[in-house]
């Protein structure tokens, strides 16, 4: 395993082979997302510890979604079972997801719990309780502080997690040096993750412009509720698809269809 250190414009690069590679294999991308999505709703109905469950899970659910895209990129047709491929991987690998992911949760969990000292807890419950979200909420300014206190916490914490699911299931790194690797590669290739990021964040506002304009011309605002949800899930889902590619830049992945090996 060796750490790459690919120039700023990467982070353009990036973007595009995430989308192209959706475009591939379109059908297959949203069903997966969309059981993405499905996944993480269900757990978190549990009661009392639903949102620890579906944090608990993102990291399996996010490499499931990097194994996808591999086999997409080398012409496969990736199947639902792709999303299970961290629970089959032997009873190491399935141990250090698993401690992964309860690192993830604790730490997005205490991230939460910052920012509830701010607003005594109306953005996290917002975030992870499904509270209803008023004009009054929204409007708050202890809410917008909570709000924007919570993302700038979650900078360094998506740095330690972001090559950590791929290492631990590729390379067999454990998951607290997999941390320590993953935040090193975000850091030696800062330009090309801030180019990545601002790069998305003009997607998702095209995007959504376009969706707005034509739905807006065509039907009004009850057509525009209709449309944008789905068009923010498509772009979504394109995100999720070109988070492989940073990854694969950043270190030596297998070849492709080779995704259990160590």
């Amino acid at each position: 395993m060796k750490l790459q250190i690919v120039p700023a414009k990467q982070g353009l690069l990036w973007v595009k082979q995430g989308i192209r590679t959706f475009w591939r294999q379109p059908l297959a991308f949203t069903g997966l997302f969309f059981l993405f999505m499905a996944w993480v709703s269900v757990l978190s109905m549990v009661p009392f510890i639903g949102a620890a469950l579906a944090l608990l899970i993102l990291p399996a659910a996010t490499l499931g979604l990097m194994v996808a895209t591999e086999q997409a990129a080398s012409g496969k047709f990736p199947m639902p079972t792709v999303m299970l491929v961290a629970f089959r991987a032997g009873q190491l690998r399935l141990k250090a997801m698993m401690v992964l992911g309860s690192l993830y949760a604790l730490s997005f969990l205490a991230v939460m719990g910052i920012s509830a000292l701010v607003d005594g807890g109306a953005f996290a419950r917002v975030y992870l309780a499904n509270a209803p979200i008023t004009p009054e909420v929204v409007n708050d300014a202890d809410f917008q502080a909570a709000m924007w206190l919570a993302t700038i916490l979650y900078v360094p914490l998506s740095m330690l997690f972001w090559h950590a699911p791929a290492l631990v299931h590729w390379h067999g790194v454990p998951p607290i040096k997999s941390l320590f690797f993953s935040a090193v590669a975000c850091w030696r290739n800062l330009g090309a993750f801030a180019l990545y990021l601002l790069a998305w964040a003009g997607v998702f506002v095209a995007g959504a412009t376009v969706i707005l304009v034509i739905s807006s011309a065509l039907g009004g605002n009850d057509l525009t509720g209709a449309v944008l949800m789905p068009g923010a899930l498509l772009m979504a889902a394109m995100f999720f698809t070109s988070v492989y590619y940073s990854v694969k830049d950043c270190f030596d992945l297998p070849e492709p269809g080779s995704e259990h090996q160590a």
